[in-house]
């Protein structure tokens, strides 16, 4: 596992030995971050469920003006810093929250923040990505016009709404899905739109 791009490009992270923690996969980063393109740069980048921070630190590699991870796991979380500390980030602005991540969401809230983009890999088992999605929908941490990305299980497909929040684009990389989202008031007619890659 490595950083894809930007200023810490090709810097390998670490990640946990055995299955405890799932990674996003390299070549699921690079389609997402293909897909979010120049936006990211300035932007401010909230990374939930981060696991190993592989995602946020894609991010902030590739120019984010502030990254913001959460993860309840006291281990990940140190893993995290360790993985900004080997990708010379440590200047870069960020914060690292050890929180659950539905409790982070109403402490970001009464802290004002506010973000570009919101990224959520909870477990692919767990009922908690759709819990995450309809606390989010109304949530004002995401910024006018901001999107936020699921990851999800191409086994356990989400809706194409919640709350106001609608999908306007999936992306399939074998067992794994990116569904995005974005309001209501931000959509054009058609804009949902499906593809999948099998490489």
């Amino acid at each position: 596992m490595r950083v894809i791009a930007g200023s810490a490009r090709g810097r390998k992270l670490k990640a946990f030995k055995g299955r405890d923690i799932r990674p996003t996969p390299d070549r699921v980063r690079e389609a997402l971050f293909n897909i979010l393109g120049t936006r990211i740069a300035g932007s401010r980048f909230l990374d939930l469920c981060a696991g190993t921070g592989s995602v946020g630190l894609e991010a902030l590699s590739r120019g984010a003006r502030q990254v913001t991870w959460v993860e309840k796991e006291r281990r990940a979380c140190r893993l995290i810093a360790e993985n900004v500390r080997r990708c010379g980030l440590t200047a870069a602005p960020h914060a690292l929250l050890q929180r659950d991540a539905l409790q982070a969401i109403s402490l970001l809230e009464k802290g004002g923040e506010v973000f570009h983009f919101i990224f959520l890999d909870p477990p692919f088992r767990s009922p908690l990505a759709e819990r995450l999605l309809c606390r989010l929908a109304q949530s004002p941490i995401l910024a006018p016009g901001g999107l936020i990305v699921a990851e999800h299980s191409v086994h356990g497909d989400l809706q194409a709404e919640y709350n106001g929040l609608y999908r306007i684009r999936r992306r399939v990389f074998g067992e794994v899905v990116l569904s995005f989202y974005q309001r209501r008031e931000l959509l054009s007619p058609g804009s949902d739109d499906e593809a999948r890659s099998t490489g």
